[in-house]
């Protein structure tokens, strides 16, 4: 419908009609988080639906020239989620992750890739290049969705803290899983197989672009060490990782895995959480204009026709037995670890359901692996895991509150929620009112006085700082004045 306004617009200025393109980009997205938000969907749900509405098979507002031109948002967009993965791969935090949620991370990221592998390369035929590389993605959890649920029921304890431990390394695994399989993928479609020189040498160049990551983390503490302003540390920050990506991507390797060291290095040698928060305030309108494109790249009519070149199944046949083989690839992955390391109960049965949610990492880790894979495989690659993860975020939370509460982590009863003393000084029996109030005293004392988020704290700390940099230059003038 509005083929001839994109060519129109792109004829008259290509400056123009990019912009406006973003506008209605950021616009879309965060109209539907409104809806989303309503719904308690996370807004990565949001941005994706926001995307396809806009899409090729919705309006169509956006031209296919600007589409295609942004693929390199998918390469920025990881390289601050993988920084801000590095917070997690603290040494301190390491040593206090116990052996046994080590062997449930691992149990439960290599049950999910090797149930997706088994389904799509042995049970549908599939071509083992795109086996491979959807089962690394299977591993990958989106914890954003478990994390809000968390917060929400104020849940915690024994289960919580090895939730979150999980989610910390799983990430971290899923970025490794990706690394070998795009290079097993990329060997076989080589045409010579797979051979250990094919594998061997992709897997050298992440390596060198693994260490190169801890030389620019190294680099950025260095220049972060002398006192500069919130606004110049962001700068500073932002311009590295850039600049990292750029090399990247001029030699073709995943900045992932580097972005991460780069990411532990700073944080092991600084213990500065301040610019993780400052970055994590600076990047959503990075991160929104990334999963609009994937939704704006979302091909609806492959769901339904058979795809030559991965199976002769429709898409939408694979996506409905990834989803739900992950997800029993996943559960039967903590049962083992749990049962292996003896973890409690409650930890064996439920924790699987809240590793459910699958966004963030796994949509970046596809949209690359569609550029590596390229044509007809890719697309299809990518049209599974976005169609997938908006099944994951709807599912998601539902499961982890569900999981959170069987396990006794939070409790909707109010005598579970604080304790009070049942007997008074005589030592009788108190009233239920008298119980009540004690009660309801209690938890309005533990309440914190005005609950302002770390992004809003970085955001305020920063707008403080340039406030007082303004009155400093005024004061200067009129002095100079005189």
């Amino acid at each position: 419908m509005f083929e001839k306004l994109h060519d129109l617009l792109f004829r008259q200025s290509q400056a123009a009609a990019i912009i406006i393109s973003v506008a209605i980009m950021l616009i879309a997205g965060f109209l539907l988080t409104r809806i989303t938000k309503k719904l308690r969907l996370p807004n990565v749900t949001a941005y994706i639906v926001a995307g396809i509405i806009i899409g090729r098979f919705g309006l169509n507002l956006i031209p296919e020239q600007v589409v295609s031109g942004s693929g390199f948002l998918a390469d920025i967009a990881l390289a601050f989620i993988a920084f801000s993965t590095g917070e997690f791969f603290k040494l301190s935090a390491i040593k206090a992750n116990s052996f046994k949620v080590v062997v449930i991370t691992v149990f439960e990221a290599f049950a999910a890739s090797a149930s997706v592998f088994i389904l799509t390369y042995c049970v549908l035929g599939i071509n083992i290049a795109f086996s491979v590389v959807l089962a690394a993605l299977a591993s990958a959890t989106a914890p954003a969705s478990t994390m809000m649920t968390i917060r929400q029921t104020g849940a915690k304890g024994d289960f919580v803290n090895t939730l979150l431990q999980v989610v910390a390394l799983d990430d971290i695994i899923g970025l490794v899983a990706y690394s070998c399989a795009i290079s097993i993928a990329l060997a076989s479609l080589s045409g010579v197989g797979v051979k250990v020189s094919s594998v061997a040498i992709p897997l050298l160049k992440n390596l060198g672009v693994l260490i190169i990551g801890g030389l620019f983390g190294l680099i950025l503490n260095l220049m972060l060490k002398f006192k500069h302003s919130t606004d110049n540390r962001l700068i500073i920050s932002v311009s590295l990782l850039f600049a990292f990506c750029g090399i990247c991507t001029m030699v073709d390797v995943s900045p992932l895995l580097g972005c991460m060291s780069m990411g532990t290095v700073y944080i092991n040698m600084s213990d500065d959480k301040e610019l993780f928060k400052q970055l994590n305030y600076f990047n959503p309108p990075i991160l929104l204009l990334f999963f609009v494109r994937s939704g704006l790249c979302f091909d609806l009519n492959a769901l339904i026709k058979p795809s030559g070149v991965v199976g002769r199944y429709p898409l939408m046949v694979i996506g409905v037995l990834y989803f739900i083989v992950r997800i029993a690839g996943k559960y039967l992955g903590v049962f083992v670890g749990s049962v292996i390391t003896k973890k409690d109960k409650k930890v064996r049965n439920y924790l699987g359901l809240t590793l459910i949610p699958q966004a963030g990492i796994a949509i970046g880790l596809a949209a690359l692996g569609a550029r590596a894979l390229g044509g007809e495989m890719g697309n299809s690659l990518q049209t599974i895991i976005l169609a997938s993860s908006v099944l994951y975020e709807l599912t998601g939370p539902g499961c982890a509150k569900l999981a959170l509460y069987l396990s006794g982590s939070y409790s909707t009863k109010l005598e579970d929620i604080t304790e009070v003393e049942e007997l008074n000084e005589d030592k009788k029996q108190k009233t239920q009112l008298e119980l009540l109030i004690e009660r309801i005293n209690k938890i309005q004392e533990q309440l914190p006085a005005n609950e302002v988020n770390e992004e809003e704290q970085a955001f305020a700390q920063a707008a403080a700082e340039n406030y007082e940099a303004i009155n400093k230059n005024i004061r200067f003038q009129r002095f100079h004045r005189r």
